[in-house]
């Protein structure tokens, strides 16, 4: 969970000329994320990353990940999928 007065004094660090309506606007904007973004736990799914003798010289993010950099991997909620995605793993009859 988001905690919104760390949320806001990070904003006005970062943001120390914007007015308190900005900083509370840009907050709001934070705090409502999770309606419309979702991330991706990928523990039992391979990323993409595939050895190459290319990728990590040109990828910034390769480097990274083979660096042990962390990661959150976010994607748009989209409620088609989403739909989709629960008939896919319920019982048959469970509607």
């Amino acid at each position: 969970m988001l905690d919104r007065q760390k949320i806001e004094a990070i904003l006005r660090r970062r943001f120390a000329g914007a007015s308190a309506s900005a900083i509370a606007a840009a907050a709001n904007a934070v705090m409502g994320l999770s309606d419309e973004w979702e991330e991706v736990i990928a523990q039992n799914r391979a990323l993409g990353c595939h050895q190459s003798a290319d990728c990590q010289d040109v990828c910034y993010l390769a480097q990274e990940f083979d660096h042990g950099a962390p990661f959150r991997l976010f994607r748009r909620r989209e409620a088609d999928r989403d739909e989709q995605q629960q008939r896919a793993f319920s019982p048959p009859g469970a509607e």
